[in-house]
C-alpha cells in the first residue's frame, strides 16, 4: 500500500516548483542543434524549434522531382495507422510505429540497426479513441524518447535502444493513453495524454532528460471546487465550470502540439475537449466557458508557469480539439513586423496570435461551410455561436460543419517562409450531434452525453452514394497575412496526410488513397505522384546524407476515420500495409506487390428482435462500439467487421467476448461494467440486421 502511495504522489502537481534539472548535453544532439539544424538533419518533430516542417534542403526541387524514385523501403510489424514523423541524425533513421514501437535504420540504406517493443497490452486499445498509433520519438544528447500507448515515456540509448529508463506518466489504471510525440526544452521532456473521452483530466509534464525525474505537471482543467486548485491560473478557471464537472475528469487533454519559442522563452500547447461533450452534464448550473479546453495555452518552460491563453472554442460542444500544430514565425502585420502564432484547429478558422501576450490578431476560415459559428468577434476573436448548434438547449438533432474529425485534425500543416503560405490538409466531414436526455457516466468507452444515432445512415444505395461524394478533402495554400486560401487541390477522400514544405518549391503530401504528391508551393501544380499501395496519414520529413537529399515517409492506412467512418461514408478505404519509404533523385526501386484483396461475403443468421431490442441495439452500438467498428456496423480496414462475426450465430459466445472480455488480448475487453447482457443481446440483434440489409443491397 506504501508503494502504491509513493507513486501516487509522484503524480501531483507540480507546476511552477522549479524542481533541479540536470546539466544540458554536451554530446549527440543538443539544445543549439535543435534551434538550428544542421544540414541536412531533421531532430525534432516539426522539424525545427518553431515547428514550420519547412526544409532548407533543395536539390529535389520543381524542375527535377520527376525524376525522384523509390531508394529504400521497409516494411513493418504491425498493421495498424502509421501516424510517425522519421527524425535522422548522425545518419540514422528513427521512427515510431502502432503500439509505441521504436526502430532506427541506417538512413542511407535502409539496414535495420535496432528496434525496441515495449510491449503495451492489446487491452489498452479500449482507451484510445482512434488506433494504436505513435506520432514519433524525440532526440536529445544520447538519447531517444518515446510516450507509450500504456502512458509511459521511455529513454532509450540512441546506438543500441536499450533501455536508460522507463516512466510512468499518467496515474496507475487511468484511462489515458499516449499517442503524440516528446519534445524536449532546456534538459526537459515534455509530454500530455490523449483521452478526452473517458473522464480524464488534462496536462502537460516535464520530465528531466537525464533521470526521467517529473519537474513541473501543469493541469489544463480545475480539480474539486471545495478544495485549494494546483496553480492561480485555476483559480480562474473554476469560475467558468459548473455542477459535479470535475468527477467526469472536465477532458482538455495535450495529446499532440507542443511548440517551445526561444524567441519569448515560452511553450505553446494545445487542449482537447471538455468532457463530457455535452455541456448539459458538465456544466449543470448553466453555461461557461469550460476553460482551459479548446485552448492554446503559453507556459514558462523551467517551471510551468501560466503566462497566457486564447480559447478558440469556448464551451466546446463538437469536439473541437485545439491539438493541431502551433507553428511560430514573424509576420508583417500593417506594415509591423510582429511574432505571431499560426493554429488551424478543427473548428475552421485559422488563427494569428501575438506570440507574447496571446492577443486575437486574425482569425478567418480555411475551408467553406462553416455552420456553428456565423463568425469571429474581430476584436476578441471570440467565435458567434449559431443558436441552432447549441443541440443540448434545441433538443433538436444540429449537422454540423465541421464535425467531430475537424477541418483540420492532428495531420500536420507546414509553413514556408518562401512562399509566405501555410500547407493545411483539410476535410469536409459534416456530422449530426443530438442531445441524449437518458445518457448517465459508464466506465468503459466513450463518454460523450450525446446521441449519435440520428446520423446513422438508412440501407439505401443512393443515399450511401450521395454521403460518400459529399464526404471530401483538400490541401490548402492559406496566407496568413491577407487572411485567404491562395489555392486549394480536391481531394477524392478526407483524412489525408500531413505536408512537407521545402525550398526546392515544393510541398509533399500522401493520400488517403495511397498516393504519395509533390507539388509546386507557389501555385499547387501536382509534378509528381507514387502510389505507396495503402492510405498515408503520416507526415513526409526529408534529410540528405553524402549529398544527397531523400524525402521520406511512413506508409498505413487507420486512424480515426477508418476504425469509426468506415466505408460506410468513405468513397474507397485502402488496405493497411505498414512500411517506412524513402525517396531519391534517380532512384529505381519497387515495391513488393500487394496482397490479393479479401472480400468477405455477407452470410448472417436471419433477422430476429422486437422493435424495441433493435432501436436499444441500435443506440448502444452507435454511441460505444461504432468507434471501433464502424458507423451503421459497417468496419473499416483494421478492427474485425461485426456483420461476419463467427459470434452473431451462436449468442452464448457473444456474451462471452462482449460481457467477459474473451478477446482482451486482442483490445475487445469486457463491456460488463456498461452493459448487461440483455443490452449485449440487444446489440448482437442489431448488428445482424445491419448485415441483412447490407447483404439485401449486395453490399459486404
Amino acid at each position: 500500500m506504501r508503494l502504491k502511495l509513493l507513486a501516487l504522489a509522484a503524480l501531483l502537481p507540480l507546476a511552477a516548483c522549479g524542481n533541479k534539472v540536470s546539466a544540458p548535453p554536451t554530446e549527440g544532439v543538443t539544445d543549439a542543434m535543435i534551434a538550428q539544424p544542421p544540414v541536412g538533419e531533421w531532430l525534432t518533430y516539426g522539424y525545427d524549434r518553431a515547428e514550420t516542417r519547412f526544409s532548407p534542403l533543395d536539390q529535389i526541387n520543381d524542375k527535377n522531382v520527376g525524376q525522384l524514385g523509390l531508394a529504400w523501403s521497409a516494411d513493418l510489424d504491425t498493421a495498424r495507422g502509421q501516424e510517425a514523423t522519421p527524425l535522422m541524425h548522425d545518419g540514422v533513421l528513427y521512427i515510431t510505429t502502432a503500439w509505441s514501437m521504436v526502430k532506427a535504420y541506417d538512413a542511407k540504406t535502409g539496414a535495420l540497426k535496432w528496434s525496441y517493443d515495449p510491449k503495451v497490452p492489446r487491452e489498452k486499445l479500449v482507451d484510445v479513441c482512434c488506433d494504436a498509433v505513435n506520432r514519433g520519438v524525440a532526440l536529445y544528447g544520447n538519447k531517444v524518447y518515446v510516450g507509450t500507448l500504456d502512458g509511459r515515456l521511455v529513454a532509450l540509448d540512441q546506438k543500441t535502444g536499450k533501455v536508460v529508463w522507463d516512466k510512468l506518466t499518467i496515474p496507475e489504471g487511468s484511462h489515458m493513453a499516449i499517442t503524440g510525440a516528446p519534445r524536449v526544452v532546456k534538459g526537459k521532456v515534455l509530454i500530455g495524454s490523449a483521452g478526452a473521452e473517458y473522464f480524464t483530466r488534462g496536462y502537460l509534464a516535464a520530465f528531466d532528460a537525464e533521470t526521467g525525474e517529473q519537474a513541473w505537471r501543469f493541469y489544463t482543467v480545475p480539480g474539486d471546487p471545495s478544495k485549494p486548485q494546483d496553480g492561480k491560473h485555476l483559480d480562474a478557471a473554476v469560475k467558468t465550470w459548473s455542477g459535479d464537472f470535475w468527477k467526469l475528469g472536465g477532458g482538455g487533454t495535450v495529446w499532440d502540439s507542443i511548440t517551445y519559442d526561444p524567441v519569448t522563452d515560452l511553450v505553446y500547447f494545445g487542449t482537447a475537449n471538455a468532457e463530457p461533450w455535452n455541456p448539459a452534464y458538465r456544466n449543470t448550473n448553466g453555461a461557461g466557458d469550460s476553460l482551459y479546453t479548446a485552448s492554446i495555452v503559453a507556459v514558462k518552460p523551467d517551471t510551468g508557469e501560466y503566462v497566457w491563453h486564447f480559447q478558440e472554442t469556448p464551451e466546446d460542444r463538437w469536439d473541437f480539439d485545439s491539438n493541431q500544430q502551433i507553428t511560430v514565425t514573424d509576420l508583417n502585420i500593417g506594415g509591423q513586423t510582429r511574432r505571431v502564432v499560426m493554429h488551424a484547429p478543427k473548428n475552421g478558422y485559422f488563427f494569428v496570435l501575438d506570440a507574447k501576450t496571446g492577443a486575437f490578431i486574425a482569425g478567418n476560415p480555411f475551408v467553406d461551410g462553416i455552420n456553428w459559428a456565423k463568425g469571429l468577434d474581430p476584436k476578441t476573436g471570440r467565435p458567434i455561436v449559431n443558436p441552432e448548434a447549441q443541440y443540448e438547449r434545441t433538443g433538436k438533432p444540429f449537422l454540423g460543419f465541421p464535425g467531430a474529425v475537424g477541418a483540420h485534425s492532428w495531420t500536420p500543416m507546414s509553413y514556408s517562409p518562401k512562399t509566405g503560405l501555410v500547407y493545411i490538409p483539410t476535410n469536409n466531414t459534416p456530422q449530426v450531434y443530438a442531445h441524449d436526455p437518458d445518457w448517465k457516466p459508464g466506465k468503459t468507452g466513450f463518454q460523450l452525453g450525446i446521441d449519435a444515432t440520428a446520423g446513422n445512415l438508412p440501407a439505401d444505395k443512393n443515399v450511401r452514394a450521395a454521403t460518400k461524394k459529399a464526404m471530401t478533402g483538400a490541401l490548402v495554400a492559406f496566407d496568413p497575412v491577407a487572411g485567404k486560401v491562395k489555392w486549394r487541390v480536391p481531394q477524392q477522400t478526407p483524412t489525408n496526410g500531413g505536408t512537407l514544405a521545402t525550398a526546392g518549391n515544393l510541398v509533399f503530401q500522401g493520400t488517403a488513397l495511397g498516393d504519395f504528391k509533390a507539388y509546386t508551393a507557389d501555385t499547387g501544380k501536382e509534378l509528381w505522384s507514387f502510389h505507396a499501395q495503402s492510405g498515408i496519414l503520416a507526415a513526409p520529413m526529408t534529410y540528405s546524407i553524402d549529398g544527397e537529399q531523400y524525402v521520406a515517409v511512413l506508409v498505413g492506412w487507420g486512424g480515426v476515420w477508418d476504425v469509426s467512418a468506415g466505408k460506410l461514408v468513405t468513397s474507397k478505404i485502402t488496405p493497411n500495409i505498414s512500411r517506412l519509404v524513402v525517396f531519391k533523385l534517380g532512384a529505381k526501386g519497387q515495391l513488393p506487390a500487394p496482397p490479393p484483396s479479401a472480400e468477405r461475403k455477407l452470410d448472417p443468421p436471419p433477422p430476429s428482435g422486437t422493435p424495441q431490442q433493435l432501436a436499444l441495439g441500435e443506440k448502444l452500438y452507435t454511441n460505444s462500439c461504432s468507434v471501433c467498428h464502424g458507423a451503421s456496423a459497417v468496419a473499416g480496414a483494421l478492427n474485425p467487421d461485426l456483420r461476419h462475426s463467427v459470434a452473431l450465430n451462436n449468442p452464448k459466445l457473444w456474451q462471452e467476448i462482449v460481457h467477459d472480455g474473451l478477446l482482451k488480448q486482442n483490445g475487445m475487453v469486457a463491456w460488463k461494467d456498461q452493459f448487461n447482457p440483455d443490452q449485449i443481446e440487444a446489440i448482437r440483434l442489431y448488428v445482424i440486421k445491419r448485415a441483412n440489409e447490407d447483404k439485401g443491397l449486395g453490399d459486404h
